[in-house]
């Protein structure tokens, strides 16, 4: 059974101002979810399936479904802030979608394969494709996962602060413990930082972090279900709360169901969360096109 790719595409996209998963950056006019998509299928992914808000479902479509006809199967998942709330109403102030482990949990009876997460947004790089077809044919289970790292200095957005999962692992490379930092950013002294609640705290330049691109067995989004219910119980009433992958793996590590192994990638990471970082990702991608990694025109049949 081939895997699935899931794109996690339902975000407001608010720090950047539009839709920007449907934001041209290739030279005929390619996102950088085509780019993802294009090493899926030259990996051996079989299918996809876009996580989206319905509203935005027709735009989608029509974007997406000519270029992909015929070289993967397609599938769409609508994340809505009513999804496996188990009848507890959706506070008035809430307009954020629940997060990304609650996108996963909306794949709940479409995704019954070996899977694996990313962001609409990032340019994760062929090698890092590569690896995780080949986990998810040979080692994906009930009880191991894993995670595709990046060395934090390769993932920083020079005109903001950034989200990443900071990952701690053991002699063996599996998870130990993984923690989502909502403001990393080199300061003025050069040294990698991340804000929370109890100040600034210096982070290494070579910590592995997730970039939210996962590898899963289908029994993950179990998982999930049974966090989100949790998650639901005490936070409901938190207008920003999100219920991230990271909260649900960091459980299923803690609470001994399994081990997630971290697999570094040699690829190199860019990607669009502010207006400012579009001209330098279009730059790479002319770059990596110009080098023969990517056809000038990726659909062209």
């Amino acid at each position: 059974m081939k895997p699935t790719l899931v794109v996690l595409a339902a975000g407001m996209a608010s720090r950047y101002g539009s839709m920007k998963q449907i934001q041209s950056f290739g030279p005929s006019g390619e996102t950088i979810m085509d780019y993802s998509i294009y090493d899926a299928i030259r990996a051996g992914f079989g299918k996809v399936v876009f996580i989206i808000r319905e509203e935005f479902a027709e735009n989608f479509k029509a974007i997406f479904e000519p270029k992909l006809n015929g070289r993967i199967q397609t599938d769409y998942v609508f994340q809505s802030l009513e999804s496996f709330m188990n009848g507890k109403a959706v506070p008035a102030e809430r307009t954020k979608p629940w997060g990304t482990a609650h996108a996963v949990l909306c794949c709940k009876g479409k995704v019954n394969e070996p899977f694996a997460v990313i962001n609409a947004d990032d340019y994760y790089g062929r090698d890092a494709f590569v690896k995780a077809y080949n986990f998810l044919t040979t080692q994906s289970s009930r009880n191991t996962y894993c995670i595709i790292g990046y060395e934090l200095k390769n993932t920083l957005s020079d005109n903001g602060s950034v989200s990443r999962g900071v990952c701690e692992v053991d002699a063996d490379y599996h998870l130990t413990d993984i923690n989502e930092r909502t403001s990393i950013y080199r300061d003025t002294d050069g040294r990698i930082t991340y804000e929370d609640a109890s100040g600034k705290h210096e982070v290494s330049e070579d910590a592995v972090v997730s970039m939210n691109y996962f590898c899963f067995d289908p029994s993950f989004i179990d998982v999930c279900e049974a966090q989100f219910a949790e998650f639901i119980d005490k936070h409901a009433t938190e207008p920003k709360a999100e219920f991230f992958i990271p909260t649900a793996t960091k459980h299923f590590v803690q609470s001994g169901q399994g081990v997630i192994k971290v697999i570094p990638t040699s690829a190199k990471w860019f990607g669009v969360t502010y207006k400012e970082d579009a001209p330098g990702v279009q730059q790479s991608v002319s770059k990596l096109v110009e080098a023969g990694e990517y056809p000038g025109n990726l659909w062209e049949r």
